[in-house]
């Protein structure tokens, strides 16, 4: 039975390095170092979650329905993931509540349009 590869040392936590590839068809093995890339840092959580997101095609939706998670959630696994793989995520600067509540006062007043409202809600 084969077992799924790790990563990370389960002692030390350190990189693990591929050091062997086995051929089962013609009994051939392979000695060397071999670089698996960034996914070999990921925990099989990540790796189990980027699984369902290519399989939603990237849908946040899909995965959200699959997983039973509510947007945030997935967002956030989503975050850890491009993090875990090396990349930086991008993120929006968002309004503060009390931010959000100020536009919607003065949108409630009539001191400013829908349209300026939205824009002020989408401009951060």
């Amino acid at each position: 039975m084969a077992h799924p590869m790790i990563g990370r040392c389960p002692i030390c936590h350190d990189t693990l390095q591929v050091t062997e590839l086995y051929c089962a068809n013609c009994d051939t093995t392979l000695s060397g170092h071999f670089d698996v890339g960034r996914f070999q840092n990921l925990t099989s959580e990540q790796l189990a979650f980027a699984e369902v997101f290519i399989r939603c095609e990237g849908k946040i939706t899909r995965v959200e329905s699959e997983l039973g998670l509510s947007y945030p959630t997935v967002r956030n696994r989503l975050n850890e993931l491009i993090r875990a793989l090396g990349y930086t995520v991008h993120e929006e600067p968002r309004l503060t509540p009390e931010e959000r509540r100020r536009i919607l006062d003065r949108l409630a007043s009539g001191e400013i349009s829908s349209e300026e409202a939205v824009e002020l809600l989408t401009s951060k």
